[in-house]
């Protein structure tokens, strides 16, 4: 098994990432036996400057239901693609029976992070990452088969170690047609949602895009929820300029 640590591994020719400013997945949110519950998104905005660095705006909102039992989680994260270190972080779920909301600040340099309320920690890491940001990490590895990582990257220590696994290539039937995929398997600790360790299977196209065409997770309530591709968007062709992130921007 590889541990990268805080190093970078980009798996694509010239370092060039398979993601954009621009890029769109729209997914359906299915339940086994019950059908579709709702739908989720992920999107890359930006380009925009924080603390003086350009970084992309990665977002993630999902909404999900079985009749009166609703849940709704909307993630972002702000990436600097260059180090391929997270900035700042905000997620906001609510369900019936929780609601939990998060905003943090990270300091590479520093290898610090700070929440809002005035909590911080040390990261093992000057590229940290958060739970948004480590799937768009993960699809700049080389995932070659049985490939293993183990990474520390996580910027609360307490949900280290990540482990990613290359279970196998298999091809998987979509809304927005079938694709040849490389199914990883992403293991990561977070009490508050599991016992200790959860389970997250994610089948990333087998090609220079590594589009995440199908995500499975447990939800609290619901249970295993599986996204399933509905529509690729790519991202824009030309790059845009900066703007300047505000204060209360999140």
């Amino acid at each position: 098994m590889l541990s990268l640590g805080g190093q970078p591994a980009h798996g694509q020719a010239g370092g060039a990432l398979p993601f954009g400013v621009g890029e769109r997945i729209s997914y359906r949110a299915r339940i086994a036996g019950v059908g579709t519950v709702g739908h989720g998104a992920m999107w890359v905005e930006g380009p925009v400057m924080v603390r003086g660095v350009s970084t992309f705006l990665l977002r993630f909102d999902m909404r999900a239901g079985l009749g009166p039992v609703k849940a709704s989680a909307r993630t972002s994260s702000w990436l600097d693609p260059g180090r391929m270190t997270s900035l700042r972080f905000a997620k906001r779920e609510r369900s019936p029976v929780a609601n939990h909301q998060e905003e943090v600040d990270l300091y590479p340099e520093e290898a610090l992070w700070r929440a809002a309320g005035g909590v911080s920690g040390a990261t093992p890491s000057n590229r940290s990452l958060d739970e948004l940001s480590f799937i768009y990490y993960i699809r700049t590895l080389p995932l070659g088969s049985q490939a293993a990582y183990r990474l520390d990257r996580h910027f609360d220590a307490a949900r280290n170690p990540t482990r990613i696994t290359v279970i196998r290539r298999e091809v998987v039937d979509t809304p927005a047609g079938e694709f040849q995929t490389i199914l990883v398997e992403m293991r990561v600790k977070d009490s508050r949602r599991y016992d200790d360790t959860g389970v997250i299977r994610i089948n990333l196209s087998d090609d220079e895009r590594r589009i995440p065409v199908r995500i499975a997770s447990r939800m609290r309530i619901l249970g295993t929820v599986v996204l399933t591709l509905e529509s690729y968007q790519p991202p824009d062709p030309t790059p845009r300029t900066a703007h300047v992130e505000e204060a209360n921007g999140r």
